[in-house]
């Protein structure tokens, strides 16, 4: 398994379609391609598309190939799973793609205001116990709204119902307009087409154990500060008790 990270870390480095800056280069800085992605990675003036948390990047190769008028961004911390979709957009020779590795606190150091179009988060840790770590928390979302456009939208697909709930929370104490909710997504005829003919590893294992999958896609707005669902925490916090 080592040989095989291995392998695999230096594959990565040879493709120009992965980018993995260093810890000081993001810290506090901005990205070189911050403001830029359109002209000078891309070179032209398509939407960009984020999937945060990509994993083994199938919503990124998958979309791209898709709607490749969009460019997308697959951005994980884990060299050795986004290798898998990087290896995939490399065979296709999809030049809408590119993966980074880097953590997503680092997010803002990447895109500026009005950069982003859409960001997909697929199937992340619900963190139970942290708020603040849950990539639809308010911490993240208004982050988030730093870099996405007016019309900018979150996709949330996830297995886990207390993220579900949480966000849904979220979206009502804030007054997010909702575009779609879905309980269960193969069990709803008008679900988009993309949420069933793409799954990722990680929704395959949780199809297998009989988990249901939702989806949310929601716009934010700029009236800030964004507000946690306290009432649900707390409630939520209880049981853990």
């Amino acid at each position: 398994m080592a040989k095989n990270k291995l392998a695999r870390f230096e594959e990565n480095a040879g493709f120009e379609h992965v980018l993995q800056p260093d810890y000081k280069d993001v810290l506090n800085k901005d990205f070189h391609l911050k403001a830029n992605w359109n002209n000078v990675f891309f070179k032209n003036n398509n939407p960009i598309v984020l999937e945060l948390g990509c994993g083994k990047g199938e919503y990124t190769v998958n979309l791209a190939q898709k709607f490749p008028n969009k460019n997308f961004i697959g951005i994980d911390i884990k060299g050795a799973r986004l290798w898998r979709g990087a290896k995939i957009a490399f065979e296709k020779k999809l030049n809408n793609v590119v993966f980074i590795r880097t953590r997503i606190d680092f997010i803002e150091s990447f895109f500026c205001k009005d950069e982003v179009s859409e960001i997909w988060i697929t199937f992340p840790d619900p963190q139970p116990k942290r708020i603040k770590k849950r990539l639809s928390s308010t911490l993240f979302l208004t982050r988030y709204k730093n870099f996405l456009n007016e019309t900018g939208i979150i996709h949330l697909k996830t297995d886990s119902q207390l993220l579900y709930k949480y966000t849904k929370a979220l979206i009502h104490e804030n007054k997010f307009i909702v575009n779609n909710s879905i309980s269960d997504v193969y069990d709803d005829k008008d679900v988009p087409e993309e949420l069933t003919s793409i799954q990722t590893f990680y929704e395959k294992q949780f199809l297998n154990e009989g988990k249901k999958i939702t989806y949310l896609r929601f716009n934010l707005h700029n009236i800030l500060p964004y507000v946690e669902p306290e009432e649900f925490n707390r409630k939520f916090a209880k049981e853990l008790l």
